[in-house]
């Protein structure tokens, strides 16, 4: 056998999204090229690793065998790549995140003062829906996940950040009283739109829903806070947002907040990441930096959320 590291690594990646396509994604590569290197690297084993089942790959018992033993190569040899970096008085190697869409507004704020001091790692941060978060996480794919809902299927070990406020918002030409408090049962009236299932904000409105007679109407469901955003600001109606994705809107008066009954729900930003998972030095490395200083990057970054009001 006259593998390569490079298709160890292609290989670990069809395996773990189940897709050649999905996978070219998440390498940065086109379809063919991943293609290619698939059936170069199965072409040295006697038995199939993977079959084709419709559009679908499906791996073999023994390409899970494979995959398995990929995994453990490769992190034997960032491993070296770590030692060797150690032995020259630096940090370095690869920080992998997954982050819910809203994240994005939060993540790279709790990176950027890390990164100055250890400019030698690498960064992977995915952003995408919760379902794929969660399911990266679970596949071993990624150091940390950054979530306002805890999972309820895997167990984790949590770093809580900061509380995340979800307001009712609607177009900033929406006319209310501005003193008037907006019951529950009246915003199950207006047309609401709604992130898809499984999403953070997803399940805390259907929470927040749950003992009304009535049940809300579904305006439209879409799959990414900035398309959340833009719906509500061309007036196509009302949704829950977070207020760190909001704060550019807030301000040139394009959304505005809707004092509402039980407003703002609240959950918590919270770094989380597999319960048995052994974490990099670099890893550790990030987690003691968060400990020491997510008080301050609150303040440098966040403290324009005091001055929001907070609903009702």
């Amino acid at each position: 056998m006259n593998f390569t590291l490079h298709q160890l690594h292609i290989f670990r990646t069809v395996v773990s999204n189940q897709s050649v396509s999905e996978a070219a994604a998440v390498l940065h590569m086109t379809q063919p090229a991943v293609s290619i290197q698939l059936k170069n690297f199965q072409d040295q084993f006697d038995l199939p690793l993977t079959e084709l089942v419709g559009r679908r790959i499906k791996v073999t018992d023994l390409g899970y065998e494979v995959a398995k033993l990929a995994e453990e190569i490769l992190e034997k040899v960032e491993g070296v790549e770590h030692r060797l970096a150690a032995y020259r008085g630096l940090l370095a190697g690869k920080l992998r995140f997954a982050v819910v869409s809203t994240g994005k507004y939060i993540l790279p704020h709790f990176l950027g003062g890390f990164i100055k001091v250890h400019p030698q790692i690498e960064l992977s941060m995915d952003v995408t829906h919760r379902a794929r978060v969660l399911e990266l996480l679970q596949q071993g794919e990624i150091d940390f996940a950054l979530v306002s809902v805890l999972p309820t299927n895997i167990e984790v070990e949590e770093l809580s950040l900061m509380p995340n406020y979800l307001h009712l918002v609607a177009s900033g030409n929406y006319e209310m009283d501005d003193a008037a408090v907006m019951s529950s049962e009246d915003i199950s009236e207006l047309p609401i739109i709604y992130r898809e299932l499984g999403a953070g904000t997803r399940i805390m409105l259907e929470t927040y829903f749950r003992d009304l007679a009535k049940p809300p109407r579904i305006k439209m469901e879409l799959t990414s806070t900035e398309a959340v955003k833009q719906a509500v600001m061309a007036g196509l109606g009302v949704s829950v947002l977070s207020l760190y994705s909001m704060h550019f809107e807030l301000q040139e008066g394009l959304i505005k907040i809707i004092p509402a009954e039980g407003f703002p729900l609240q959950t918590q930003w919270r770094l989380i990441w597999l319960k048995k998972k052994n974490l990099s030095p670099v890893a550790k490395a990030y987690m003691d930096y968060l400990k020491e200083n997510i008080a301050t990057v609150i303040s440098q970054y966040f403290g324009w959320i005091d001055g929001v009001k907070r609903g009702s």
